[in-house]
């Protein structure tokens, strides 16, 4: 029997605040808002396009890394010159961990789960349209909310998964699945895909209906408090995660039966990224690998100077990813070949996103960056007050991320909208 609870309160969350002047937009978006890609590709030198085709018929409208493969890549072009449109306050906790993303709901809201276990819905000029708090756990949300038929869910480090009604906030259902759910849900045909972290430490990935919220299938041999946000690649019957026990395991799709895991040789804990059947591993073994999504076995790997647990993009058979040594790097997919990097002045821990022409990436100096695909020249940065570890959501006419909250201050970390100037 799942441990299921139900919960019909509705808590309003103070403290929004706006900053900023409205300005005109130049973001043009050549696809849909609301339906991420797949990877835009499929197996190597197969000559298939897959970029226009949805994730999911059945009502999937968005979720976290833009797409079933995380592959982090969204169709739009961003503008030469940003600035802040508004800022409202979204993170107040002080838990190291990469904060959630904003996510786009077919209505045009935006909506953010934050460390302080609430979810908002903001309209696109910065007002509140509802707020509900989640959870009480002290570190809240760090997850995306997948947003499909109407629902978004959500995990919390309390250990549940929350429906919640995009259009009023209100909770539909709430599931524990276990000590922490800290992952985003992955959603595909009305079930949601969740790694799960328990207590000593250990872990587990779940199936959950969609519908009810109800636990149909459980696997407890990940260990180790995996918390790595699920890939699907349904082409080829997969789907995958990274654990902090250092392993990247892999289920088959039809039957849920496992099918591999690939040691990293240290903690993987980032979403990982799939495109043209290969998965692109995160580690703090200082590397990333690709490994064969089919067998699990080593295609290349490339170290680093330091851990990587930030969320790599994939556009165009080129890898955009991350490090704790400060630099984003662009790798060749196939090869792993280095084709340029580009420093920032702190650890990059949250998720890249490559647009048409540019890498978006955090840094924990405060600063978003916009890197030129090509080179990785600078074509513009922005600078926050807290660290920048969630993934940039590109809209049509914005740029919407999130930030920790400062160290050693009362201040909040904020959710800010960046349009051309």
């Amino acid at each position: 029997m799942p441990e299921l609870t139900r919960r019909g309160w509705l808590r309003a969350a103070g403290g929004v605040g706006l900053a900023g002047l409205a300005g005109c937009s130049a973001l043009r978006d050549t696809g849909s808002p609301d339906v991420g890609p797949a990877d835009g590709t499929d197996a190597p030198g197969d000559g298939i396009d897959l970029s226009s085709r949805p994730e999911s018929p059945d009502g999937l409208t968005t979720q976290f890394r833009r797409g079933l493969r995380n592959a982090g890549t969204v169709d739009a072009t961003i503008p030469d010159r940003v600035e802040v449109d508004w800022a409202v306050p979204a993170n107040r906790g002080d838990h190291t961990a990469s904060k959630g993303s904003p996510m786009r709901a077919p209505s045009g809201a935006i909506l953010v789960a934050d460390d302080t276990g609430r979810v908002q819905s903001l309209s696109p000029d910065g007002e509140t349209n509802w707020s509900t708090s989640i959870s009480d756990d002290d570190r809240g949300s760090h997850g995306t909310p997948a947003i499909a038929d109407g629902m978004a869910y959500v995990g919390t480090y309390d250990g549940v998964v929350s429906a919640v009604a995009v259009e009023s906030g209100e909770i539909d259902w709430q599931t524990t699945v276990g000590g922490s759910a800290a992952a985003s849900p992955t959603y595909y045909e009305g079930k949601l895909y969740v790694a799960v972290e328990h207590p000593t430490p250990s872990g587990s990935v779940v199936v959950m209906d969609a519908e009810s919220g109800e636990v149909e299938w459980r696997d407890r041999r990940p260990t180790d408090h995996p918390h790595s946000t699920v890939a699907i690649d349904v082409d080829r019957d997969r789907f995958l995660f990274g654990s902090n026990d250092g392993y990247c395991y892999a289920w088959s799709l039809s039957d849920r039966e496992r099918v591999w895991r690939y040691d990293t040789g240290g903690d993987s804990k980032a979403p990982i990224a799939i495109s043209r059947g290969i998965a692109v591993v995160p580690s703090w073994a200082e590397t990333v690998t690709a490994v064969d999504v089919e067998d699990g076995s080593q295609i290349w790997e490339f170290e680093t100077g330091g851990y990587v647990m930030c969320a790599p993009a994939v556009r165009d058979d080129t890898v955009y990813v991350g490090s704790h040594d400060g630099n984003c790097y662009a790798l060749d997919l196939a090869s792993g070949e280095e084709l340029w990097s580009t420093p920032t002045d702190g650890w990059i821990t949250g998720s890249a996103v490559a647009t048409t022409d540019h890498v978006l990436v955090g840094s924990y100096d405060a600063t978003l960056y916009a890197l030129d695909r090509a080179d990785g020249s600078v074509t513009w940065s922005i600078e926050g007050r807290g660290d920048v570890t969630s993934a940039p959501l590109v809209t049509d006419d914005a740029i919407y991320y999130t930030e920790r909250a400062p160290e050693d201050t009362d201040e909040a970390g904020m959710c800010y909208k960046l349009v051309g100037v």
